[in-house]
């Protein structure tokens, strides 16, 4: 018995377990089909992966791409932008508001709509964040040669502008015949939910094959709930972070994004009080602890505060939980020349870095098993009363440097000022809004002196330190945090750089 598939607005023809749509079609409809579980209010939910697609369609791809992403509208909701690397932060800044827990995906012409992708590729190769990019691309069949916004090779046909996106994608393929997509979508898909994969993926999408039939298999689209991995960590790799810490004496903990991605903060805010070990965060790791806790240093690095500096100067040992240990956050390995490193990453690539003691698990499951690990290890007290008592002095050195003051006439207030006021502005500020800042000197200022006490409540994009990034992450942000009040701030002349999310519907 031939089974009959009909989809929205276009009964397809259909053979026994296939069903006839062009590449475009079964690339949108197994994006819609993807679920994912999510905290919501009322506990866990089942929601789409992807919450939509950002599109500015040209010259490749509006018959193909543009008819699908049309005909699957109710199910995957296309957002139209006004610039390619804009549309991509925002997407980029969904995913990281979500923890890389949900994604965006974002199509454009073949030409200079696929090239202005790149910086952002890049910024979401640098902070291994998911962003699906969909390119169009050049004729296979060669029978329009060159095709409007080509790019010709002198000496290679199969190039097009489109493989500039290989050194910044994690994932690259360029879909030459319909069937492949069978293989390669779930590849990419892969790579967008992997914690150690994670990254941007990229299809492109020659003109032709978007818009050519093929009967693909109907289990193919049965793609269920993704599952995110946690990996626990190795027997070997536990008992090596266990002896380098049963020696220490003087630990810090240095808390990056992966304990927000790895929703780790509770288990580092119970180890921390167990074992008296302080606490301080980089850019991608503020919101990990709440600001006033008494065991929070603060930031970190070539941007850190004074209390959280001199002591990882001190320390024997560093803890280091989810960080690439970038040099704004090691001072170009210069700020903790008297500690052991132990880094506990997803990433064996960071896991390995400045020579540390390898410690290579989810932030959560490791966090834990060190845990239990060392039942009586402490910090010796007297170094977790003196981090508290320099923690507590730094507090109030915000306080001072963040207080409301008389201005003289003609006198400007300075950035302290400034992200004080904006805090006092909103009785919310410390709670439940967003900040949103990319580059410059103000990220300097707002990773020592915002604060909040919600994961997530400080979003950063200072990775790639890519002016421009703010209107449209917090348009991003917005989108994926509606409940949120988004606070963009936005120095340097970022603004003028890329402002055009702005405009937007």
């Amino acid at each position: 018995m031939n089974e009959t598939i009909t989809l929205p607005e276009n009964p397809s023809i259909a053979k026994r377990g296939t069903v006839r749509l062009t590449t475009a079609q079964a690339l949108v409809r197994y994006l819609s089909g993807l679920r994912t579980r999510v905290e919501g209010p009322q506990g866990e939910e089942i929601v789409p992966l992807f919450g939509g697609v950002f599109a500015i369609f040209g010259h490749g791809n509006v018959a193909g791409i543009g008819e699908a992403l049309y005909q699957y509208r109710d199910q995957l909701p296309t957002y139209r932008a006004h610039n390619e690397q804009a549309m991509a932060h925002a997407a980029i800044a969904y995913s990281k508001a979500h923890f890389r827990r949900r994604l965006m995906a974002c199509t454009t012409s073949i030409g200079p709509g696929a090239t202005n992708l790149l910086t952002a590729a890049a910024l979401a190769h640098v902070n291994r964040l998911p962003v699906l990019f969909l390119p169009g691309d050049i004729f296979v069949s060669r029978d329009p040669d060159p095709v409007l916004q080509q790019v010709e090779d002198f000496s290679d046909g199969n190039i097009s502008a489109n493989d500039c996106f290989r050194p910044v994608s994690r994932y690259f393929d360029r879909i030459l015949q319909p069937s492949q997509l069978i293989t390669s979508l779930p590849r990419a898909v892969l790579t967008l939910t992997d914690p150690v994969l994670c990254g941007p993926a990229t299809l492109a999408l020659p003109q032709d094959v978007q818009a050519a039939a093929f009967d693909y298999p109907v289990e193919f689209f049965e793609t269920g709930v993704v599952e995110f991995r946690a990996a626990p960590p190795s027997e070997g790799d536990l008992a090596g972070a266990v002896r380098a810490v049963m020696a220490a004496k003087r630990p810090v903990i240095i808390a990056g994004g992966g304990v927000l991605y790895g929703g780790a903060c509770e288990a580092l805010r119970g180890f921390a009080e167990r074992h008296g070990v302080p606490i301080c965060e980089t850019q991608a790791g503020k919101s990990s602890l709440p600001w006033d806790h008494p065991l929070q240093l603060g930031s970190v690095g070539v941007t850190g505060s004074p209390a959280a500096n001199a002591l990882a100067s001190e320390a024997d040992l560093i803890l280091a939980v989810g960080t690439r240990l970038q040099d704004f956050t090691t001072g170009s390995n210069s700020l903790f020349p008297k500690a052991r490193l132990v880094s506990l990453n997803v990433n064996p690539f960071d896991a390995t870095k400045a020579r540390g003691i390898p410690f290579q698990a989810d932030a959560r499951l490791g966090l834990e098993a060190l845990n239990k690990a060392l039942p009586h290890w402490q910090a010796e007290s007297t170094w977790s009363e003196r981090a508290k008592a320099e923690a507590a002095a730094w507090r109030s050195t915000v306080d001072r440097i963040t207080q409301r003051r008389d201005l003289n006439a003609g006198e400007l207030p300075y950035d302290g000022e400034v992200i004080g006021a904006v805090q006092r502005s909103s009785p919310k500020s410390t709670t439940d809004d967003i900040v949103v800042c990319a580059a410059g000197t103000l990220p300097a200022e707002l990773h020592k002196l915002w604060r909040t006490s919600t994961p997530g409540g400080y979003h950063m994009e200072y990775g790639y330190s890519c002016m421009g990034y703010e209107i449209a992450g917090g348009l991003g942000v917005k989108m994926a945090r509606p409940d949120r009040e988004i606070i963009v701030m936005v120095g340097d002349g970022s603004y003028l750089m890329l402002n055009n999310e702005i405009a937007t519907r």
